[in-house]
């Protein structure tokens, strides 16, 4: 029989708390999941870029969350509403007193993503898998294809709440106007404008290449280690502060296509390593290098 939850989300893995983060709480290790699978209180919460990923196996007992059904809006270029992320929710069988586990390929990158807009919700009962899918699977652990169905909950959603993690295009102009930081978290070749989309895929979706002007390029996934898990905070602090003179008390806005790889960032920036206002602008390229008379710049970081 697995362990039972305790401490909610404050409760801290040790295998999480020797790499000295500030809120270590909101990670969890391969070997504690490993060990919680059939707590009734938790739920677990698979979310890729590749959709059809969850269906090939899954951690035993994961739901999927599909980014671009579930969380965004089919109309409006937008999150769900309050009433949709309330239904979605109860269909997962998740309340507030329900501890929920995102995990996910490529490095945990859509799952920071599905994490964020959980906290555009105000759900903070919220952990990730350190290592995602990828460590999960380096360690031989067992996947699954059974599709679990949990009973519905009552839970009742709040207004969405953007403003303190979330940044929209006029907040990010008068940022970048006031010389205040913004790290752009693409491929170095995107950040140079000579590639509109990561390496490997299509080149589309923006008219314009190029970066926000003042921008600095941290690529997102220099924050992973090569089984897919955070670097540790004196690694992260080296990359951020020393590297690019960032600080604790900065006002920052993260970017990068449409605000997935992004969120990578704002978690790492937020909770590891405890920065005090991080903004994700989910706008990111596709709306700044389309937008009439939105300035940019080309070439390395100046």
């Amino acid at each position: 029989m697995a362990a039972t939850i305790t401490g909610g989300a404050t409760a801290v893995d040790p295998a999480i708390a020797g790499k000295n983060y500030v809120h270590p709480e909101v990670l969890v290790s391969t070997n504690w999941l490993a060990e919680h699978l059939d707590d009734p209180n938790l739920r677990i919460i698979e979310s890729d870029e590749d959709v059809l990923l969850y269906d090939t196996g899954h951690i035993p007992g994961a739901q999927k969350v599909d980014w671009h059904l579930d969380l965004n809006d089919p109309v409006v270029r937008d999150y769900v509403s309050s009433e949709q992320f309330e239904k979605l929710l109860r269909e997962k069988g998740i309340d507030e007193d329900t501890t929920v586990v995102f995990y996910g390929d490529k490095n945990n990158w859509w799952a920071t993503y599905a994490f964020w807009v959980f906290q555009l919700f105000g759900f903070t009962n919220a952990k990730l898998l350190d290592g995602g899918r990828i460590k999960w699977e380096q360690e031989g652990r067992p996947f699954n294809t059974e599709v679990p169905r949990f009973p519905k909950t009552s839970y009742k959603a709040p207004r969405r709440s953007d403003e303190k993690i979330r940044a929209f295009f006029h907040q990010v102009r008068d940022h970048a106007d006031a010389g205040k930081p913004l790290i752009d978290v693409r491929s170095p070749e995107e950040f140079t404008g000579q590639r509109t989309h990561m390496p490997d895929y299509p080149q589309e979706g923006t008219l314009r290449g190029g970066h926000i002007a003042g921008a600095k390029s941290v690529p997102w996934a220099r924050a992973a280690n090569s089984d897919g898990s955070f670097k540790d905070a004196a690694s992260l602090r080296g990359i951020y502060e020393q590297e690019k003179g960032l600080k604790k008390s900065d006002d920052i806005v993260a970017y990068c296509r449409i605000g997935e790889r992004s969120s990578h960032t704002w978690f790492v920036l937020t909770y590891l390593l405890g920065y005090d206002r991080v903004r994700n602008y989910d706008g990111s390229w596709t709306e700044w290098g389309n937008a009439v008379r939105a300035p940019i710049e080309k070439g390395p970081e100046k």
